[in-house]
């Protein structure tokens, strides 16, 4: 498929919040060409459905299907009567809402007879009855149909009605939640009788199928569900409908409806992207995360300067134009923003002294803010003095700037020589870089992080895990790309007295809560810190036995780590992980050492517990 022949975008309203006029707008206004109407909305809706069709009709909407008509099929009597009575209720409804397409699912009813030749003819019916009033059926096979449950099932029920206002609907959940896959469809099912598309993807749950479908969906890209060749086998079948958003998910109904909406519309748009459908501006080339920045006054940058300076930055020079420093410890840039009538200044009046930006290396800036733009992200460019460089940069989510910063390793000029004054040539040795980033985010906008991330950058899911705290649960998932030079680690938690609860409800939502800085040798990195007066975290004496028999450590090197209060892991392949934690600035972010030996490629997930622990008997925050 060629970009040229762009499919019609849909969304179901049963995946927004509120009344259905709030969804019809937010559909409309993230620039969705339709929605599905699902039943209970219009239900709960106090107009009539000439209005639904009005409003739709005013908005730009089409509406592409009326669902669901659920246990119609192979029914005994007077039930099947009753049905198709129904059936004509139904298409009186659908000829007010100015819709001609009606989802019937495949029936989960106990008293359901096991014979598709009954169901073929009762399908048959109704698709006679609908096409003497210009209407059109399809056929849906539920994950948990009570005899119909695979979407080869259902296409044997519509061939035997062989009725040609009756075909297919195709649902990625309902056929991926099940290990199934599209293999043969475009030999088996002409195109035509592929009548409506739905996509959703999800995580990956133990469960039974029906609450992993109720409670769980997710819009393409932020699962695990492989929705992407999923859309290209229907597409390679011949199908030139809608592609319509499906989606039930207890957080998106909570959430505001038209974030929702626009995050449906980014999936499709990065799906279309994936199976060659739609052209974006490439992904970028990442190569680490050049500088994190702070929001913070004279008082609290003096203070921040001083935590610094206990783990080995210094102030390397002012801003030409701007009250902002630069600090450094090797190839580690920290900038510290206190100029007033800034994005900065913002952060800092409604969050205090907290991180406002991050900035990525990326190989091309201006081809990534026009990726940015095709994806709706806003995109932020800063007031910039004469001769200074401007750097463009987009919102994540949460309001944070993230900054795209041409490589300099690619021969591109470094912003610090141009954008400040600085008192020396950046030091050798010392700390190498930014290791990680990590980043509370608030119950229900996980999601559209992972979209983010991963539509807008090109960063790929590392393994979810779920982390102890003394008082809750933390979620936590990785999102690495640049061949490991940037790695983002999301972390969430439904409880409020959790260290990343605490975090959230003291900055009042998400944020850069943890900042790990790479070291060669993290055992000298903590002795000079500590010369320094560095508030370093202590660890437990029963953490180090525990240490000793789990990975089989000499004596003289486990008293060398409990000494430096270092933590300490393996992951399968040998690589070792030694790093170490400060106490929390004002109870807002803390930072961390970090060594990595033989190509280790986690976070030390399995010390978070014991991070976690030690913080909040300290006193610090999580």
């Amino acid at each position: 498929m060629t970009a040229s022949k762009r499919l019609p975008k849909s969304i179901a309203t049963v995946c927004l919040s509120g009344p259905l006029a709030d969804k019809l707008e937010a559909a409309a206004a993230a620039g969705f060409d339709g929605v599905e109407i699902f039943e209970n909305d219009l239900l709960t809706f106090d107009g009539t459905p000439a209005e639904v069709r009005r409003m739709c009709r005013d908005l730009g909407l089409a509406i592409t299907i009326f669902q669901p008509f659920r246990d119609f099929e192979a029914m005994p009597e007077p039930q099947r009567a009753r049905n198709l009575d129904r059936a004509e209720r139904k298409f009186d409804t659908m000829a007010a809402l100015g819709t001609d397409l009606l989802l019937v699912c495949s029936s989960v009813h106990a008293a359901a007879i096991d014979d598709p030749a009954r169901a073929a003819a009762d399908l048959h019916e109704m698709a006679e009855r609908a096409a003497q009033r210009g209407l059109r059926v399809c056929y849906e096979a539920l994950a948990w149909g009570r005899h119909v449950n695979r979407w080869r099932q259902a296409w044997e029920v519509v061939r035997r009605a062989g009725h040609p206002a009756l075909g297919l609907c195709l649902d990625s959940f309902h056929t991926l939640s099940l290990g199934d896959d599209l293999a043969g469809l475009a030999a088996a099912v002409p195109g035509e009788k592929l009548f409506f598309l739905q996509l959703a993807d999800a995580p990956r749950l133990s469960m039974d199928v029906l609450s992993w479908s109720r409670h769980h969906r997710l819009f393409p890209g932020q699962g695990e569900l492989t929705v992407a060749p999923f859309l290209r086998d229907v597409l390679a079948a011949g199908y030139a409908g809608p592609v319509s958003l499906e989606v039930f998910n207890d957080e998106f109904r909570a959430a505001p409806s038209r974030r929702i909406a626009r995050d449906g519309l980014r999936s499709l748009t990065w799906l279309d992207e994936a199976v060659g459908a739609a052209s974006l501006p490439a992904l970028p080339r990442l190569s680490g995360i050049e500088f994190v920045e702070f929001a913070v006054d004279h008082e609290a940058r003096e203070e921040l300067g001083r935590f610094l300076g206990t783990l080995g930055f210094r102030r390397a020079g002012p801003h030409r134009s701007k009250d902002v420093e630069l600090w450094r410890n090797g190839g580690a840039n920290l900038v510290l923003n206190a100029e007033p009538d800034s994005a900065a200044s913002e952060r800092f009046e409604q969050l205090g002294p907290s991180v406002c930006a991050m900035a990525l290396r990326v190989d091309d800036p201006e081809r990534l803010v026009g990726r940015a733009q095709a994806l709706s992200y806003p995109v932020w460019r800063e007031r910039t003095g004469e001769g200074e460089r401007r750097i463009p940069a987009v919102r994540a989510p949460d309001g944070t700037l993230v900054y795209l910063v041409e490589d300099p390793a690619a021969g591109a000029r470094p912003i610090w020589e141009d954008d400040f004054r600085l008192d020396a040539p950046q030091e050798q040795g010392g700390l190498l870089g930014v290791d990680h980033a990590a980043q509370a985010v608030v119950p229900g906008m996980l999601d559209s992080f992972v979209l983010f991330y991963r539509a807008l950058f090109g960063l790929e899911p590392d393994a979810l895990w779920e982390l102890p705290d003394p008082y809750g649960l933390v979620r936590s998932r990785a999102f690495i790309g640049g061949g490991g030079s940037v790695r983002l680690p999301l972390n969430v938690s439904e409880s409020g007295r959790t260290g990343t609860g605490r975090f959230v409800s003291a900055l009042a939502g998400a944020g850069v809560h943890h900042i790990a800085f790479a070291t060669g040798d993290a055992a000298a990195a903590v002795d000079l810190a500590a010369t320094r007066g560095a508030p370093l975290l202590d660890i437990p004496e029963n953490y180090y036995e525990d240490l000793g028999a789990r990975f089989g450590l000499e004596d003289e090197e486990l008293g060398a780590l409990a000494e430096r209060h270092l933590l300490y892991d393996r992951d399968g392949s040998g690589g070792a992980f030694r790093h170490a934690y400060t106490h929390a600035f004002r109870d807002r972010f803390f930072l961390e050492l970090a060594e990595r030996q033989g190509g280790y490629g986690g976070f030390g997930a399995a010390n978070a517990s014991v991070r976690m622990a030690a913080q909040r008997r300290q006193g610090s925050g999580g």
